[in-house]
């Protein structure tokens, strides 16, 4: 069993405003989030770190942040306590996640309006998942090293929770992933963010023997897919490295694609009045 106890989890959080002064938890709406973050193929090390980032991110925002890495975790009977399930760099699940809980989070991302939300790596080696490989649209290729580039904001959706605010074009430090298709113009996508490589370089020199290839013009890093069977999914491509979720930017941005997951759950509420 390698589910982070809610002892530890306080602790963390005990720990980690110890020199604040004391103040009340916001209000939120019953929100919960389960964090899945096994790996089978490339773990990164920052993966724990982020892992306390967003149980600290729910705290700060009213909503109850759960770790795990146990498979058992993904059984109808748990997963129906939680309104997203989110994805933190966890790769290659078919190797790591029985059959049977796949089957599990795919009932309960369409049978119960649920929110998938996934950080960076979780769309890496999934093709063996095929669901979750369609759910996101695209698999990975090769990626950047951790650089500045200029990434732009899909002007059709400037109004949308995870980019309102952010002007047109902006600079931000991340590293970059290229991914095997764009999912521009896929049904039920929407692009958010995209990109611009003719500012940094596209290939690290690691992936340059090893068939990495750039995407060109239209690098999509951010979107959303609502699938005619129901639930909502966000991909980012920030997340992967501390210092990427540094920024306020990123901060609103994750913590917005977490409550735009979530809709789904007040959406089918909506439905039933």
């Amino acid at each position: 069993m390698r589910t982070l106890p809610a002892l530890l989890l306080a602790a963390l959080c005990a720990a980690a405003h110890a020199h604040e002064p004391a103040r009340p938890a916001a209000t939120g709406d019953g929100l919960k989030v389960l964090v899945y973050s096994d790996t089978a193929f490339y773990r990164h090390p920052d993966i724990p770190g982020i892992n306390r980032w967003l149980v600290l991110l729910g705290h700060e925002h009213g909503f109850e942040v759960d770790i795990t890495e146990h498979p058992k975790d993904l059984m109808p009977q748990v997963l129906a306590k939680y309104d997203v399930l989110l994805l933190n760099n966890a790769n290659e699940l078919d190797k790591v996640i029985p059959e049977e809980q796949r089957q599990s989070v795919e009932a309960w991302f369409t049978g119960g309006r649920k929110g998938i939300v996934g950080l960076h790596a979780a769309l890496v080696r999934q093709t063996g998942w095929a669901w979750l490989n369609q759910l996101g649209g695209c698999d990975f290729n090769s990626d950047s090293d951790f650089l500045k580039a200029k990434v732009l904001v899909d002007p059709a959706v400037r109004e949308h929770p995870t980019v309102k605010g952010q002007p047109e074009e902006f600079w931000i430090e991340a590293d970059w992933t290229n991914h095997d298709r764009s999912v521009t113009g896929l049904p039920g996508f929407t692009v958010l963010l995209r990109v611009d490589e003719t500012t940094y370089e596209p290939v690290r020199d690691f992936f340059k023997t090893r068939g990495g290839k750039p995407m060109g013009a239209d690098h999509p890093i951010a979107w959303t897919n609502e699938p005619a069977t129901g639930g909502r999914f966000f991909y980012t491509e920030f997340g992967h490295d501390l210092r990427s979720l540094s920024t306020p930017f990123v901060r609103r941005h994750i913590l917005e694609g977490i409550r735009w997951a979530a809709a789904a759950k007040a959406e089918e509420k909506k439905a039933e009045e």
